[in-house]
């Protein structure tokens, strides 16, 4: 019950994300704002979504999960309230930041809560709440979308704020934190018994620094994807172009939109699963390859509407994972009773990384095509695929070899 009140909520928040690109182009057509000073709301959400999430899973751990999904659910309605009245940049600002601490309160509760909940099987059960996060908006493209055009965005920001809001508010009230873990059985997967780790402790430590340094890498392309999917599109003249693909024609960015959202939701628990049989570095190394590749291949491609649709889930399904990889990497290696503020911490990295964001536009302006974009997040995602292998897998086995020997000894010396 924990993991699908987990999911749900998740996915109530997606849109606060996902969902952005829908609403850049029909700001921008009413206020002329222009894109890269819109876009600077996309930053301060995923910043402070992102940022103040070690804060809010200090909360977690020491007053459980459901006191702070219930502030969040009530942020997070009231940010998207905000934007429907937003006749200011200052204001759509305001109103991106109350949605990032909302989002972040939600999002950072559920997947330590799914790391607690689940020890042994920590990639899976961090998946699989991630994938709420990933592939929960996409039930809701199309109806944004329609009701986009039908009733303009402040309605559509005003209608969706409201409903997503309240159905978190209401589940919130079923969380709860996990039995002692003492009282879990210990399935084969299970990391052996080892010391807690603190976050004011992790962040002396050269292997947390590793792991940071390759979230803000992949996570820079794929939040460039996320936020600039729709100008885009429109730069390519693809917006509108009608694509038909497993017995559905839909506009091309609608189309794409809808399976990135599915992708980008199971390749969470899947890279997850996959995690837990064949190692969280190695798992790292395939995903990140690919994501790169993609990449490349949607710079060369992207301009036909079909291949367009198909890279960008190709691009996404390789990205989500470090969702659950990161979060699961962190727990293996720092523990469990702290999971929520050091997975927390860890997440930073994604606010980091959306402060490249608005450059993608600078950039493009500069160049005049979003060639140097696609080939800059090419080459950081395949830097992070040599470090996951050849930096981070060493570092980090040494790392819990000695934590686990220390730990022993001092079990050695309490029991004399």
């Amino acid at each position: 019950m924990q993991l699908l009140v987990g999911v749900i909520c998740m996915s109530m928040i997606a849109n606060l994300q996902y969902g952005w690109t829908l609403f850049v182009e029909p700001i921008d057509a009413k206020h002329g704002w222009g894109r890269a000073a819109i876009q600077i709301a996309f930053t301060i959400f995923v910043v402070t979504e992102t940022w103040l999430v070690p804060v809010e899973g200090w909360f977690v751990d020491r007053f459980g999960p459901r006191v702070v999904v219930l502030a969040g659910a009530l942020l997070c309605g009231a940010s998207w309230v905000l934007n429907a009245n937003a006749d200011s940049l200052a204001l759509l600002y305001v109103a991106a930041a109350i949605g990032g601490i909302g989002a972040g309160a939600v999002y950072g509760t559920c997947v330590g809560n799914a790391l607690k909940w689940f020890p042994d099987r920590r990639g899976l059960a961090a998946g699989i709440t991630a994938a709420g996060f990933g592939a929960g908006s996409a039930l809701t493209v199309v109806p944004i979308a329609t009701m986009i055009e039908s009733s303009g965005y402040e309605a559509t920001f005003l209608a969706f704020g409201l409903g997503q809001g309240l159905v978190v508010f209401a589940l919130a009230w079923l969380l709860t934190e996990p039995p002692p873990p003492a009282l879990f059985s210990r399935g084969v997967g299970s990391p052996p018994v080892q010391r807690q780790y603190r976050p004011n402790e992790i962040v002396r430590t050269s292997v947390f620094w590793v792991m940071y340094a390759m979230f803000v890498m992949v996570a820079g392309g794929g939040l460039m994807a996320t936020a600039q999917l729709g100008p885009i599109a429109e730069d390519f003249g693809l917006s509108q172009t009608p694509v038909s693909l497993m017995g559905l024609t839909l506009p091309a960015l609608t189309f794409a939109l809808s399976i990135d959202r599915v992708l980008n939701g199971l390749t969470r628990p899947f890279f997850g699963w996959v995690s837990d049989r064949i190692g969280r570095e190695n798992t790292m190394f395939v995903a990140f390859a690919a994501e790169a590749a993609g990449i490349l291949a949607l710079s060369q491609f992207g301009h036909d509407p079909i291949a367009f649709v198909i890279l960008t889930g190709i691009v996404f399904f390789a990205w989500g994972e470090i969702y659950s990889l990161f979060p699961a990497c962190c727990a293996d290696t720092f523990g469990s009773r702290f999971a929520a503020s050091n997975a927390g911490l860890l997440y930073t990295a994604k606010g980091t990384a959306a402060l490249l964001v608005p450059f993608a536009n600078l950039i493009t302006n500069a160049t005049g095509s979003w060639q140097a974009v696609f080939f800059l997040a090419a080459i950081v995602n395949a830097l992070a695929a040599f470090l996951a292998l050849f930096v981070l897998r060493p570092m980090r086995a040494r790392y819990t070899e000695a934590a686990q020997e220390a730990e022993r000894a001092r079990m050695a010396v309490s029991v004399k």
